[in-house]
């Protein structure tokens, strides 16, 4: 399982509303090799830190295979004309949500990463996109992406090659996380997010949101 970066994307912060809110969503893409490090991209920053940011959301996947969805759902919006749109720090083709499970470890550039949950929809999101629909449609379809915790230090580029090497928890797909945990798909489900709620390689945030589920 290999395929290449089509755009590495990074953003600073800056103002986001009229309101006073800030955001680092507007992420562009760089040429030549970034350092990665166990908080993310160099030079890529986040505004809201207890809602992204860390080390388990260092870095942010969002497949360009989702884009052409968008476009018929929400129209030829600007922001859908490239790679970004999202928020994305790692643009590629040819993988989604349904390709890519819990715990995979990529060989992204240099550096060693591993898949530790999904992205979960917020409205920064639709507001980036200048719509209100983004939000819904993410949780009824799990068109999110994923994030990643870095194993091993390293750099990227784009074109750079993103490469599969381990793969532990097969029957974790970030489809399947995502509609228990987010999308509605835990009713009747409390064996299966147990199961879950227990796996030490889930993001913390989503493993007591598992647990709570578990119990409901």
């Amino acid at each position: 399982m290999r395929t290449t970066i089509d755009a590495l994307l990074t953003g600073t912060v800056r103002g986001f509303t009229l309101e006073g809110d800030t955001s680092a969503i507007a992420k562009q893409p760089v040429d030549g090799p970034r350092r990665i490090g166990f908080l993310g991209i160099e030079g890529d920053e986040q505004a809201d830190l207890a809602n992204h940011g860390g080390r388990d959301k260092a870095i942010h996947h969002y497949p360009r295979d989702h884009y052409p969805g968008w476009q018929g759902l929400l129209g030829d919006l600007p922001r859908l004309a490239a790679a970004g749109a999202f928020g994305e720090n790692i643009s590629t083709s040819g993988w989604n949500e349904t390709d890519v499970c819990l715990g995979d470890r990529f060989r992204l550039g240099t550096a060693l990463v591993e898949i530790a949950q999904g992205r979960q929809p917020c409205w920064k999101q639709s507001h980036h996109l200048s719509t209100n629909a983004v939000v819904k449609a993410m949780v009824a379809t799990a068109r999110t992406g994923w994030y990643y915790r870095v194993i091993e230090e390293g750099e990227v580029a784009a074109g750079d090659a993103i490469a599969l090497v381990e793969r532990p928890l097969p029957d974790w797909s970030v489809w399947r996380m995502f509609r228990l945990l987010i999308g509605g798909g835990h009713r009747g489900e409390q064996a299966a997010l147990h199961d879950l709620s227990t796996i030490a390689l889930l993001a913390d945030g989503w493993r007591d949101r598992a647990a709570r589920l578990a119990g409901a």
